[in-house]
């Protein structure tokens, strides 16, 4: 079985300078329940029929099966998908031995950049950019099914004091 696992963090600084690709995503989910995903992806003209399972208490893993598909099957599959899309901009950026994956949202998650990082193994150790900010792996808010049907635009926000 494939294996995901991976750290997710809030990014409180400036990364574009730091990125060495930039590609524009949209995806949608044809299932988003706890537990299970399935997930259509258009990235950089190419398609992708993504599925999830539950993760581990930690957040931290779960099972990933991934395929391509041609793009014209995942225009299609979009119109299966449930209501609501993610739109976000990914940029990779190398940092020490890794690839961290910036997430600059659009549309109903404008506002939010997330930075994720995959790992060989849960305890592996990494270097952190300085745009990285506080970690929400498992906050299961974060989660992008999630953002689809709750999106960041639609949290409070904390009220200025003075």
């Amino acid at each position: 079985m494939a294996q995901e696992i991976e750290r997710k963090f809030l990014v409180s600084g400036e990364y574009k300078e730091q990125a060495f690709s930039a590609s524009r995503i949209v995806q949608g989910y044809i299932c988003s329940m706890s537990g299970r995903t399935v997930r259509v992806r258009i990235r950089d003209k190419k398609g992708y029929l993504t599925i999830k399972g539950p993760t581990n208490p930690s957040g931290t893993s779960r099972y990933e099966w991934e395929q391509n598909i041609p793009l014209e099957d995942a225009f299609e599959l979009m119109k299966l998908c449930l209501p609501g899309m993610i739109d976000k901009t990914r940029y990779l950026v190398k940092y020490g031995e890794h690839i961290w994956e910036v997430d600059e949202f659009h549309g109903d998650n404008e506002g939010l950049t997330l930075a994720e990082i995959e790992l060989l193994h849960e305890e592996e150790s990494f270097e952190k950019p300085g745009f990285i900010g506080e970690e929400v792996t498992g906050d299961p808010r974060f989660y992008n099914s999630a953002l689809m049907q709750y999106p960041f635009k639609q949290w409070k926000k904390p009220k200025d004091t003075e």
